[in-house]
């Protein structure tokens, strides 16, 4: 059931950044994949910065280190390739 709940927030997590970054999305298989990537590079982020969410719930907490993972990937990849929006 983790699994299941991983794949709904890396979903919620790659529609928010695309919304918040301005971007028509990439589908959802590619908001999946970026908010599964961008929920790992959140988790890794705010580990190295020691930031912690542990006065939010626990599904709040994930879908907001989520979508923050999933932002820097968007601009990681709009550094990479500059023609895309």
């Amino acid at each position: 059931m983790d699994f299941v709940w991983f794949i709904l927030v890396g979903i919620a997590a790659g529609w928010l950044a695309g919304l918040i970054m301005k971007g028509g999305g990439f589908g959802l298989i590619g908001d999946l994949i970026v908010g599964v990537i961008g929920a790992f590079l959140g988790g890794y982020l705010f580990g190295l910065l020691k930031i912690s969410l542990g006065g939010l719930p626990v599904l709040v907490g994930e879908l907001i280190v989520a979508t923050v993972g999933a932002i820097v990937l968007l601009l990681v990849i709009r550094l990479i390739k500059p023609g895309s929006k």
